[in-house]
């Protein structure tokens, strides 16, 4: 499998993926926020098609179009603060109007790569790019990972504390975008939302404590992104389906062992 140059690029690309995806989807699931990379990746859809049309890098124009988009949510949420799920379901119908137009237009034949992802397609500078930006989105996450933490729990709270609230919550859109964009290669927008929320479903089953709970996305991103990578070389399926099954396989065996555990624990 790693004599194919693809392959190798696939893994690597992969690797960084597994990593930052499960992290932000921490955060978003534990903020009851999990809808917004779904959102997002209908938006970056959109981008993808405007840069075929436009003979640009779709991942480039899908990077723009997810930023305005989450900068979008972050004030369309404060618009309408007591309908706060209002902002995703007008920004993801704005993102499927606009990818819908745009792929009517024509010249968007490879749209199918981006909505499922692929393997053969992965350039040198697909790699360089999550490479770089996945620094960026876990510097980030590092530096800011108290804020967040306190945020993730009571934003009130947070605030009354000094924490900046509003800073945070704008870049970690950003982060969100960033994420749903440069993953869209090789899980697909349509699937994307799933890698970032499936492992820390299954995390949150075992999980003691708010940092093993990220250590456990992490771990089971990682198990999810290489089984389905090899299993769609071998089998020649879709990178992205083959991903998220595998997601989700992981969590009905935990939710399978966590039940005999519980069935069978003797009573103190």
């Amino acid at each position: 499998m790693f004599s194919y140059g693809f392959m190798q690029k696939s893994f690597i690309m992969g690797i960084m993926i597994a990593v930052i995806a499960p992290t932000i989807g921490y955060f978003l699931v534990l903020r009851r926020q999990s809808i917004i990379g779904d959102t997002l990746s209908h938006v970056a859809l959109s981008g993808a098609a405007f840069g075929m049309v436009t003979n640009s890098y779709p991942v480039y124009t899908a990077i723009l179009f997810t930023i305005i988009a989450a900068l979008g949510i972050e004030s369309l949420r404060k618009k309408f603060e007591n309908y706060a799920e209002l902002s995703l379901a007008i920004i993801l119908s704005a993102g499927v109007g606009l990818a819908s137009l745009l792929i009517s237009l024509g010249n968007t034949q490879g749209i199918l790569s981006y909505l499922f992802g692929s393997l053969a397609l992965i350039t040198k500078q697909d790699i360089f790019l999550v490479i770089g930006l996945g620094i960026i989105v876990l510097i980030t996450i590092v530096l800011f990972y108290q804020g967040l933490f306190y945020i993730s729990f009571d934003e009130e709270s947070a605030y009354l504390a000094g924490v900046p609230i509003r800073f945070i919550n704008l870049f970690f859109s950003i982060l969100v975008a960033l994420t749903v964009a440069i993953s869209m290669r090789i899980v697909g927008v349509l699937l994307i939302s799933s890698l970032m929320i499936l492992p820390v479903a299954t995390s949150l089953l075992i999980a003691k404590s708010f940092k093993t709970g990220l250590i456990y996305s992490n771990i089971f991103g990682f198990v999810s992104v290489i089984t389905g990578l090899t299993l769609s070389f071998y089998l020649d399926l879709a990178p992205g389906g083959t991903i998220v099954l595998s997601a989700i396989l992981l969590l009905l065996i935990v939710i399978i062992i966590e039940s005999f555990k519980n069935k069978y624990k003797k009573p103190a």
